[in-house]
């Protein structure tokens, strides 16, 4: 199984991943959706009218919808409309992905929907949020390679950060992780740390792994600042950039009426560009076809330095799967992300973690000693059951 850098695919990730051959089928349209007064409040024309409201597609983490609307000039215009029922977190979803669409479209209108609203149902309970958008027609998924790969190279060149720094204004959520991107930093090393820190900490709390809480810690210590750092030392200059923040098959596709490639699904922040493309190290994706990585670099040249791309693929892909392994269901990616931290560890910080692994044996093989010894020590008996023994003994 091949693998879009020099760094092969592990033998867990082989087992468990095979690219698909065919193209994901285009969401179609179905059945009646019953829309919230407050949806039709949010309408972005006064007096447009309701024509039609259909369930469209699929969403894991709650409904989406077409909604075909009349506007007072008679003009038939399509919203798209994505509901999601998850409490305080929909709200982050939706409001995230609001703030992300409308970042990407200011830059480049053409490659994303444009957004309209976001909001919450009039019902108090369930607590219900909603995003309303532009209706693309989605064609072919994923996007062409080389108009996808030029667009998102146009968006990550053309784009400048607001305050020059890297971070977002919000902690837009990649699933239902609200991602720790939410401050300004000068140093990208040091958002990622803190990006990669708290969906590790995520994780931890439910795998309950110490092996992974090893190469967490070293993976953080000592990889991250290795291959980041050097992004911006030595008179090197790393320029934010706005990313994606999820740029998989799913979330790429081909306009049906303008033969364009567009993305959505966003989870923003201004980022190191090269941060887009560790999620298309995957096998389980489609654009780990390395005519996607090829065309990227075509339009955006490697970030110096240069011989450290493979490596940085790699950690950046650790997000993605890592989200994947808490919150898919389903999900065979707990051995993957071990064994990918394990191979950054071992190409930077080989002796830490052989010395670490080698404590916690220790430590386990200690504990374990102490539980058989708890377990085979007997209490402490009373005179006065020594002299009932005695006295047994001596019937017998």
């Amino acid at each position: 199984m091949e693998s879009i850098s020099n760094i092969g695919i592990s033998e867990a990730q082989q087992r468990v991943e095979q690219t698909p051959s065919d193209l994901i089928a285009p969401p179609i349209a179905t059945g009646t959706y019953q829309l919230d007064e407050s949806v039709i409040e949010a309408f972005p024309v006064k007096g447009t009218t309701v024509v039609h409201a259909l369930n469209y597609g699929e969403s894991l983490w709650g409904k989406t919808a077409k909604v075909i609307v009349r506007l007072p000039d008679g003009e038939v215009q399509n919203y798209f409309l994505k509901v999601v029922t998850l409490g305080s977190t929909g709200r982050s979803m939706c409001e995230g992905e609001y703030e992300s669409l409308k970042e990407i479209y200011r830059v480049s209108p053409d490659f994303v929907p444009r957004p309209f609203a976001w909001g919450r149902y009039r019902e108090p309970q369930p607590e219900i949020y909603f995003l309303l958008a532009e209706f693309r027609d989605v064609g072919d998924q994923p996007a062409d390679p080389i108009k996808l790969a030029n667009r998102l190279a146009d968006l990550h060149q053309r784009s400048e950060s607001p305050t020059g720094k890297f971070g977002f204004h919000f902690a837009t959520c990649h699933a239902k992780i609200a991602q720790k991107v939410d401050s300004w930093e000068d140093s990208w090393c040091s958002l990622y740390s803190n990006h990669l820190g708290h969906v590790m900490d995520l994780a931890k709390s439910i795998l309950q792994w110490p092996e992974f809480d090893v190469v967490c810690r070293l993976t953080l210590e000592k990889v991250v600042p290795r291959l980041l750092l050097p992004l911006q030392s030595e008179g090197r200059v790393l320029k934010p950039c706005l990313v994606h923040g999820d740029c998989w098959d799913g979330n790429t596709a081909m306009d049906i009426r303008t033969g364009e490639a567009f993305v959505f699904d966003v989870c923003s922040f201004y980022g190191h560009n090269e941060y887009d493309t560790g999620n298309w190290r995957a096998p389980r994706h489609r654009l780990s076809n390395k005519a996607y990585i090829r065309n990227y670099k075509r339009n955006f040249p490697v970030s110096e330095p240069e011989e450290d791309w493979d490596a940085r693929n790699l950690l950046y892909s650790l997000t993605f799967n890592i989200g994947n392994t808490i919150y898919i269901p389903g999900s065979s990616q707990r051995q993957v992300v071990y064994d990918d931290m394990t191979t950054l560890c071992r190409m930077f910080c080989a002796a830490e973690l052989d010395r670490a692994l080698e404590s916690l044996r220790e430590n386990r093989g200690l504990f374990n000693d102490d539980a058989q010894a708890t377990a085979g020590a007997k209490e402490p008996r009373s005179e006065d059951e020594e002299e009932e023994e005695e006295e047994e003994e001596e019937e017998v």
